[in-house]
């Protein structure tokens, strides 16, 4: 094999890419896979999905408070984000671009968790609108705001990076997808059954001490899976030895055209106000446990819709599958309403149970295709910005796609508060405690609300074309730069090893 072979080979080696390459190499081995997997099961190992009831009811947080927090958050969020994306699109180490920046925040980042979920602890029984309360808790939003935006960023870039290949890249995010599903709802789920048989006299703990224990056990075991990734996962896409500036990264954005239609309808998306089906399902059915319920049919149907994903982009464009993915699920809701709606039925378990769990089970044959094609599409418009302008910002693309959404979700989270003390909602009255008319709101407001304000994303998803021969035009190009940055970098790195021992000697 001659010199010019062996360079060959050395590229292919270190920025892998070429046709072949870059439709049938497989470049992440078992070890990182299931390292992939642990850290998809990471981001879902917890109990999140009832923070508002327990910032609402059991640290009781006042709702007007919240509305203050809420705003301030979003506005801060805003701006930190800016900032931290230019830091860590300058970042370039042996490690890695974005890897130093998920080691640094595993550990405090739990940190942050435990002090949130251990807030009763401190407070006990303090009132709605306790100074000391509410001044730690807007500081720690604060300051768990500021790390998670660096975690999110880093994260976005890391998975972005972790493969050249598309198909590659594909097939991680439908297993981890697909494969955490049998793990990461297990603290959600039993969550739930604990709540009902706390609110229903059968276990006798204290509600606040449920939380905090579930919340901090959580915490710990995502924080140790996130840290295992950290450690395992590798950077396989080469960057750029010249930093880019922070107009670069800007630049990047502007002409960036599915990345711009992405964050346009997740803008759109965002006006989709809801008060989420928690508020209902405890307050007004007096069950936690009905998303486990009705989603007991749905449970088999989901891993199966994963199985049909590289079918369904083979056959429809990426278009088409977003738009279906996107919206499927609230328009089934419209269904449930509908039902809901007569003879007071939104209060009687014998028929909300059978509309829901119909609901469910029809959204879950689409859930594989709502699940990888965004994700993926997100990876595609960080590599399409790539394609047109030489570099990678993948922080400030991820800070993007993501900022008016922010926002509107900002706006959204302060009108949400205040839905529910128009509506009359009495904080800590728990199950059977509202109002009839407070039960038809929170009704209404995780059903047919959220398909009324959140109609218009569909429109931007009408205009998405990076498709078929576009495409396959961006990655044949993309290989052939890519193998000359990988040539670049290697010349470098040999330069700097000569230095090295050239000081060495001296």
């Amino acid at each position: 094999m001659d010199s010019n072979s062996n360079l060959a080979v050395d590229i292919e080696q270190e920025n892998p890419g070429s046709s072949a390459a870059h439709k049938d190499r497989r470049y992440v081995g078992t070890r990182e896979t299931v390292a992939y997997i642990l850290y998809d099961i990471a981001q879902s190992f917890n109990i999140t999905k009832y923070n508002d009831i327990f910032v609402t009811d059991i640290i009781r947080i006042g709702l007007r408070f919240q509305s203050v927090v809420s705003m301030v958050v979003g506005i801060w969020d805003i701006i930190n984000d800016v900032f931290l994306a230019a830091i860590v699109d300058k970042t370039r180490t042996r490690w890695g671009k974005f890897k130093p920046w998920l080691v640094v925040y595993a550990i405090p980042g739990v940190f942050l968790s435990l002090f949130f979920w251990a807030m009763p602890v401190f407070f006990g029984e303090r009132g709605l609108y306790d100074v000391t309360k509410l001044a730690f808790y807007l500081v720690l939003q604060l300051i768990t705001n500021l790390a998670t935006s660096l975690s999110d960023i880093s994260r976005t870039g890391m998975l972005a990076t972790i493969t050249p290949n598309i198909i590659d890249r594909t097939r991680l995010i439908t297993e981890a997808n697909l494969l955490s599903g049998f793990v990461e709802k297990a603290p959600e789920i039993l969550m739930g059954l604990l709540i009902d048989l706390v609110n229903h006299g059968k276990l006798k703990i204290q509600m606040r001490s449920l939380y905090v224990s579930a919340g901090i056990f959580t915490s710990i075991v995502s924080g140790l899976l996130a840290l295992f990734f950290a450690f395992v996962a590798k950077e396989r896409v080469n960057q750029t030895i010249d930093k880019p500036s922070v107009w670069g990264g800007i630049k990047s954005v502007l002409t960036n055209k599915p990345l711009l239609l992405i964050t346009l309808s997740e803008f759109l998306g965002a006006f989709s106000l809801s008060s989420g089906t928690n508020y209902y399902y405890i307050n007004v059915l007096g069950l936690a446990t009905m998303s486990t319920i009705v989603g007991i049919p749905g449970a088999v149907v989901s891993p199966i819709s994963y199985s049909y994903v590289p079918w369904a982009r083979s056959k429809f464009s990426t278009k088409a599958l977003w738009i279906v993915g996107s919206h499927i699920d609230n328009l089934l809701m419209v269904g449930v309403f509908i039902i809901g709606s007569i003879n007071k039925n939104y209060k009687k378990l014998s028929a909300m149970i059978p509309a829901f769990m119909l609901r469910e089970t029809i959204w879950m044959f689409f859930y594989g295709i709502k699940k990888v094609i965004p994700e993926e599409m997100r990876n595609e418009a960080i590599d399409y910005g790539e394609w047109k302008n030489g570099y990678r910002t993948e922080g400030m693309t991820g800070v993007a796609k993501g900022l008016a959404t922010k926002l509107v979700n900002t706006l959204g989270a302060t009108i949400k508060a205040a839905i529910l003390e128009k509506a009359g909602y009495k904080q800590g009255a728990g199950f059977g405690g509202q109002s009839e008319t407070t039960e038809y709101s929170l009704f209404w407001m995780c059903t047919l609300l959220p398909v009324v304000t959140g109609i218009l994303s569909i429109f931007p998803k009408l205009f998405y074309d990076l498709n078929g021969e576009k495409k396959e035009k961006m990655y044949a190009d993309l290989f052939e730069r890519r193998a000359a940055i990988a040539a670049e970098v290697n010349a470098f790195k040999g330069e700097e090893s000569t230095s090295g021992d050239a000081e060495n000697s001296n």
